[in-house]
């Protein structure tokens, strides 16, 4: 089993931790919010997408086409879109137009003249409204979760699970995914179409009971993955990609529904909304970076942390804890402490020092030396980025860390300079702009 990631942490601020003895109160699971009027463009295309190359993988099968055509849709989509308005029916239109481009592919390919007939006779009705024979439903959102299975194949190795995944599921782009996993964009993008060739043929159904608990890792670590990239975009203008972060939720919550019992699944869904629930105090007014320590607390999700901390303590009771549940208990610790200062270092010390003996995820390490610092010390926390050196070598956070702890430590010379490296190094705007002040403020 691949382990799952350690998530990122609040900027200099380790991730998440235990909360203290209460009351039982099970928070049910909510449904997904219905589509709001006020989505854009592109909140739409990301939404509909995995739903629409579900659609097509169901009644075509030939994944690698479905998943080309349906990108050509998007573009289609983005192009027309912001000048003719969004259709009354996004996902039909998506679909149709994928529909048209897949057939039409699979036609153009006079090395499969047999695909070429059944293609023909298999042009969809109004846009998918009808199900397929045998099929007592439409396509809905349901589909999203059995592409989700479909992806993480146990015959796909844990990587090309994931990769593929992020593509088809998540909506990232290749470039995306390869800064996630830190390889060459060229290495990963040969990944995604090598998994794909892989699964080509596969029957497009929910997997049974063993089969699924075979993939439930590989889905468990790409619904993080693509919330993470969703709580703090490695790329682009904005530090907040609110539509991942939603999309990776409900996909979270639906598979709990699956599988209410298993405490990773519901460990794993108490560590989203709890960090989750943090995103309106992460950036001030002209959209600056805020680091945990300094957020207004006052405008942290309530409610989300009053499910994430009991879905904590429910995971908790379902089997021995995990690394989810070990990094949702951790969240915990940070979301109910009042005041930064009132926050329990020692405990999530504790809980880091559990996590790191779970996963060798090198961020699990980095966000245990904060709390090392935030307990002993920023001497004893540097000492442990040392050991990290090889691990993290090139990564921002590494010497954004330490910029944070030379700074508190009383070397501002060195805490500039460690700064001013993590800000050339990261790829997010936000984040290289906050990087960039705290240097400033340390200028003679």
């Amino acid at each position: 089993m691949t382990p799952a990631p350690a998530g990122r942490p609040d900027h200099t601020a380790p991730a998440t931790p235990a909360p203290p003895e209460r009351p039982h109160h099970t928070a049910p699971a909510t449904p997904a919010p219905p589509e709001r009027p006020d989505h854009t463009v592109e909140d739409l295309l990301r939404l509909h997408a995995p739903q629409v190359l579900g659609a097509l993988v169901r009644r075509y099968g030939h994944f690698g086409e479905a998943e080309d055509a349906v990108q050509e849709a998007l573009l289609a989509a983005a192009r027309e879109w912001p000048g003719r308005g969004v259709p009354d029916n996004p996902r039909g239109w998506l679909i149709k137009v994928a529909s048209r481009r897949l057939t039409d592919q699979l036609r153009s390919d006079s090395a499969r003249r047999r695909r070429e007939e059944n293609a023909a006779l298999l042009t969809p009705r109004d846009a998918f409204t009808a199900p397929p024979p045998g099929e007592a439903r439409a396509p809905s959102q349901d589909d999203t979760l059995t592409l989700l299975f479909l992806c993480c194949d146990p015959s796909l190795a844990p990587a090309a699970q994931i990769a593929l995944t992020l593509r088809a599921v998540g909506g990232l782009t290749t470039a995306e995914i390869a800064r996630a996993h830190l390889v060459p964009e060229a290495t990963m993008a040969q990944r995604i179409s090598r998994a794909k060739q892989k699964v080509r043929g596969a029957p497009f159904r929910q997997p049974g009971p063993a089969d699924r608990d075979a993939r439930l890792a590989a889905v468990l670590q790409v619904l993080y993955l693509i919330f993470n990239e969703g709580y703090t975009a490695t790329s682009g203008p904005a530090l907040h990609r609110a539509d991942l972060a939603r999309e990776a939720v409900r996909l979270t919550r639906a598979v709990r529904l699956l599988l209410p019992r298993e405490g990773a699944v519901t460990g794993l869904l108490a560590l989203m909304l709890l960090t989750d629930a943090r995103s309106a105090a992460r950036t001030g007014p002209h959209g600056e970076l805020v680091p945990l320590d300094e957020q207004d607390r006052s405008l942290w999700d309530a409610a989300a942390i009053g499910e994430g901390v009991a879905l904590v303590e429910e995971s908790l009771r379902q089997g021995p804890a995990g690394v989810y549940q070990v990094q949702a208990a951790i969240a915990a610790l940070h979301d109910e402490a009042a005041r930064a200062e009132d926050t329990d270092w020692p405990q999530i010390l504790a809980l880091y020092d559990i996590l790191v003996r779970r996963t060798p995820e090198p961020m699990a390490a980095l966000g245990r030396a904060v709390a090392v610092a935030m307990v002993h010390g920023p001497s004893a926390g540097l000492s442990e980025l040392a050991a990290l050196e090889e691990r993290l070598a090139g990564h921002h956070r590494l010497e954004s860390v330490r910029g944070h702890l030379l700074e508190r430590a009383g070397d501002p010379e060195g805490a500039r300079a460690a700064y001013q490296v993590a800000s050339q190094r990261t790829l997010s705007r936000p984040e290289s702009r906050y990087l960039q002040m705290r240097a400033a403020r340390l200028t003679p």
